[in-house]
């Protein structure tokens, strides 16, 4: 007799992968649905007759929502089911995205774009993570890798296919198409995603269970453990040029070098990312080698990638030739790989293991809400001097970061990295 249901054996060896292809999917629809805005901005607001400042600000209010919302995302995601936050995420934000092509205004893009689509990808993330690290324990760095390329491919394909579909359809086609595929992979994961079920344990008394740390106790460890507090500072940094770059690249290849939006979308992410996906993958077994010898190596990594990346934003900002401007681009990727690779380890070697998750969710918050501000600056100046000047100017942050850590990196690091080791930062916060 049929019940309707469909049953899953979630302790089938097999299905732990399952759940990385739908979550693989997921991720990339969420990194496709950011890219597809910046992509498809130039029709907006030559179809809306908004200014570049208007046109920014949305990417702007989006990231500011969005930093906000992290943490209690991440709140939420230790608390209630992590099978349903994410598909009521994906499924939200979806349905927000295709609403966004309805709008005629500035007040309904900043409520479908800014509010409910950031609001729904913000408690994506957290839930998202530690899902896929509780179906997979010992393949879990091979998973997390895997699930990373969603980001570089989301970005790469939306570049292309919400330019194509802009031109040939205009751009609230692009909305409808990207917004109705999560939709139906909501649906998908509705069905067929389940929650990781845990071996049952003896019950701990009340007065012995460890208290899952708030949000202002995590900011109070991360703005007291010095390396934290300064990889949080370049993080946000980091954020700040990659959502400058993100929003305004597509509009700079399409305004300064007259290609059609496909061409401008796809070029402007693919030499980037593309780049960025192999110099993860150097830099993972590189980092580990490193910081056998010496710890601190992970965080100098982080530096020089940024300080290795400033004469490829130049390039890529100050050419007039194509070629050194895809030349750019991929150096450019290839060193914030550097970044991106140690970015949590060097969190993690810092901070206490339960602080961890409400520790990032500040670090992402305090960076997304910097990074925020990037597209409303790049504006300003596009209308001052130009983007061309604005894009060349992101260097200079990445100067200044890169030499903090190269600096403070080689100070400070060992001094927090040991406390953890010999356990003294647990025994400060206990007494």
């Amino acid at each position: 007799m049929l019940t309707g249901k469909i049953k899953i054996n979630t302790s089938n060896p097999g299905y732990k992968w399952a759940v990385l292809a739908l979550l693989w999917m997921a991720y990339l629809l969420n990194q496709a649905d950011r890219q597809a805005f910046n992509v498809v901005l130039p029709l907006i607001r030559e179809d809306l007759h908004l200014t570049d400042l208007a046109v920014s600000s949305i990417a702007t209010i989006f990231n500011l929502f969005y930093a906000v919302l992290v943490p209690i995302g991440g709140l939420v995601g230790d608390r209630l089911s992590k099978k349903w936050i994410v598909t009521l995420a994906i499924l939200f934000w979806s349905i927000a995205t295709a609403f966004t092509g309805l709008a005629n205004g500035m007040l309904l893009l900043i409520f479908t774009r800014s509010l409910a689509t950031g609001g729904g990808e913000a408690f994506f993330g957290p839930a998202n993570y530690s899902l896929l690290a509780q179906y997979h324990t010992k393949t879990r760095a091979f998973a997390m890798s895997i699930h990373q390329t969603a980001y570089y491919i989301g970005i790469i394909l939306s570049g292309y296919i919400a330019g194509y579909i802009g031109e040939a359809l205009g751009w609230r086609s692009a909305f409808y198409v990207f917004g109705s595929v999560g939709i139906i992979h909501a649906i998908i994961m509705i069905l067929f995603l389940k929650d990781k079920k845990e071996p049952e344990t003896v019950e701990v008394p009340q007065t012995q269970k460890e208290e899952k740390p708030g949000i202002w106790e995590s900011f109070k460890v991360v703005f007291s453990t010095p390396t934290a507090m300064l990889l949080t500072l370049c993080f946000a940094g980091l954020i700040f040029v990659l959502t400058g770059y993100l929003t305004w690249m597509p509009a700079y290849l399409y305004e300064n070098f007259h290609m059609d939006l496909a061409k401008a979308g796809f070029h402007s992410m693919f030499w980037t990312h593309i780049a960025a996906f192999f110099g993860i993958l150097i830099v993972g077994k590189l980092s580990d080698k490193l910081a056998s010898k010496k710890p601190y190596y992970r965080m100098t990594m982080q530096g020089c990638g940024l300080l290795a990346a400033v004469p490829f934003i130049f390039m890529m900002g100050n050419s007039t030739t194509l070629w050194v401007v895809y030349l750019g681009l991929a150096g450019f990727g290839f060193a914030r790989a550097f970044f991106d690779g140690n970015t949590y380890t060097v969190l993690y070697d810092v901070i206490p293991e339960k602080y961890h998750s409400t520790a990032s969710g500040v670090m992402i918050m305090i960076g997304f809400g910097i990074g925020a501000l990037a597209p409303m600056v790049l504006a300003i100046i596009k209308e001052a001097r130009g983007l061309s000047f604005g894009i060349t100017s992101l260097s200079i942050i990445w100067l200044i970061c890169g030499l903090v850590m190269v600096i403070g990196g080689r100070l400070i690091y060992m001094k927090d990295y040991n406390k953890i080791k010999n356990g003294e930062l647990f025994k400060d916060k206990e007494s």
